[in-house]
């Protein structure tokens, strides 16, 4: 073979080598870019929800706080009732985000938060129509009933935030990564 052939076949292998390394470089940045995205999106995901779940916390706290009154105000507990049916609007909005975006694993403990939080506005609910009609025979056992469905609530807010946010870490994914990155 002459040394121009030789030169010839040479550089194009050089080049097919060349393309080769530059697309596998490529393909793996582009993917290390996706997941990156991915990651962002879940973690935002994650902090509306909890930001929501505060403030619905906040406002069901006054709403308690309100109908444990011996007297309660009931302009006072309607205004705060409506304040919370519209934070807790904002928390089933930003749970569906969060299912949309995260793992199966953490849509689960999502459903929890929201059955908990299902049977305390029960309990809640039971205690404004209670008050509004100037029954106060239930009070004692519904104050008890929503002190424990409180706690129950509580845990699972705290479950959620046990198995979101804490499985990324730096930009790297605890865990299964398949689970979270697919």
């Amino acid at each position: 073979m002459d040394s121009g052939l030789a030169a010839l076949l040479g550089a194009a292998v050089g080049s097919a080598t060349t393309f080769g390394a530059a697309f596998v470089n490529g393909r793996a940045q582009a993917r290390s870019q996706h997941a990156q995205w991915r990651r962002q999106h879940r973690r935002d995901a994650y902090a509306g929800y909890l930001g929501a779940l505060h403030d619905r916390d906040i406002a069901m706290d006054a709403v308690l706080d309100a109908l444990r009154s011996d007297r309660p105000d009931l302009a006072d507990v309607n205004e705060k009732i409506a304040r919370f049916i519209a934070l807790a609007r904002e928390v089933h909005r930003t749970g569906e985000v969060v299912i949309l975006e995260g793992p199966a694993s953490l849509a689960d403990v999502a459903d929890r938060v929201a059955k908990a939080s299902g049977d305390l506005s029960h309990v809640m609910r039971r205690m404004a129509e209670n008050a509004h009609a100037g029954i106060t025979t239930h009070r004692a056992e519904d104050t008890a009933l929503a002190a424990d469905r409180e706690r129950a609530l509580y845990q699972a807010v705290k479950d959620f935030r046990l198995r979101g946010p804490q499985r990324h870490r730096q930009g790297r994914v605890t865990g299964h990564a398949s689970a979270l990155i697919a």
